[in-house]
């Protein structure tokens, strides 16, 4: 099939092109004029900036894509500033959506399939939640009240893109492997070698890890699937704070994390980050299993967290 990947420089984007070469697919990758340096090695080069609407809506005709692929986001920003990058993201999924929803269906794409975020569930019901959880819209922190909002949006647009262009939402869990925060070399990872990562009494947060190359073969499947929804994109192994920090602090060789009393958290750690470690649901991913016929080759993040 012709396939485009927007956000083809990013760290499931790159892969993806090459994944779906290598299936036989035809691929364009789609990237901004200032990101045309780091592009994958593709079928094609497409430049467009996805918040240009028209610029998007000619790129992407002059592809052809039978099916498109939304992986786009700012968040290789995020160490040099947070602030830009999750704001910067926000209009992605929603501004940016919008104009790739349009553009795929003026390019006669029967297929749409986007990266959303499996942590962005209210923390209320069972420790693991599946696709049907309500999404935490009403968050106390209100930059993530904001971000949860976007990524509810670009589900919404994404699934009500018409009856010619069937909507995948792939919502990925904690990615780690290379290029990720997770990595040895990455902000998360430094934070633990480094001992500058606490954690909170308790540590009763469920995270759901992914391999960036568990989410890469997720969205090869959905390409060539005809499944359509939501679908969670994690490992099979939900894992409490409790048990996930202290082993990757092992692996990479750095101190214990710290305890400390859960009411200092959100000073040192920050809201979201406290809420990931101590109230945070897991993801099912039994949905992805049965209708898209994937099953992470990399089941549990004790075997590959902080090795790479």
């Amino acid at each position: 099939m012709r396939v485009l990947v927007a956000g083809a420089t990013g760290v499931v984007g790159h892969p993806l092109v090459g994944a779906l070469r290598a299936r036989g697919h035809e691929v364009s990758a789609l990237v901004r004029e200032e990101s045309r340096a780091r592009a994958p090695e593709a079928d094609a080069v497409v430049v467009a900036d996805a918040l240009d609407r028209e610029g998007l809506l000619a790129a992407v005709s002059a592809a052809r894509p039978e099916v498109v692929v939304h992986q786009m986001t700012a968040l290789r920003l995020l160490p040099a500033d947070p602030v830009e990058a999750f704001a910067l993201t926000a209009r992605l999924r929603t501004e940016g959506t919008a104009h790739l929803v349009a553009a795929a269906r003026a390019a006669g794409a029967r297929r749409l399939v986007a990266q959303s975020v499996a942590f962005a569930a209210a923390p209320a019901g069972d420790p693991v939640l599946d696709e049907d959880a309500p999404l935490y819209v009403d968050a106390p922190d209100a930059g993530w009240a904001a971000t949860v909002r976007a990524v509810a949006e670009l589900e919404q647009q994404v699934l009500d893109g018409g009856p010619d262009l069937a909507g995948v939402v792939l919502r990925y869990g904690t990615l780690y492997g290379p290029g990720t925060g997770y990595a040895r070399i990455g902000g998360t990872g430094q934070r633990v070698l480094t001992g500058k990562f606490p954690l909170p009494e308790g540590g009763s947060g469920i995270t759901s890890f992914v391999h960036v190359v568990d989410a890469v073969g997720a969205a090869v499947a959905a390409v060539e699937s005809e499944a359509t929804g939501v679908f969670h994109v994690t490992d099979d192994d939900p894992a409490p704070a409790a048990q996930w920090l202290p082993h990757f602090a092992r692996t990479l060789g750095g101190p214990p994390p710290r305890t400390i009393p859960a009411a200092l958290a959100p000073r040192l750690l920050g809201w979201f980050m406290t809420h990931q470690l101590t109230a945070a649901r897991g993801a099912a991913n039994d949905r992805a299993r049965t209708e898209l016929g994937w099953k992470p080759l990399r089941p549990s993040w004790r075997d590959g967290l902080g090795r790479e």
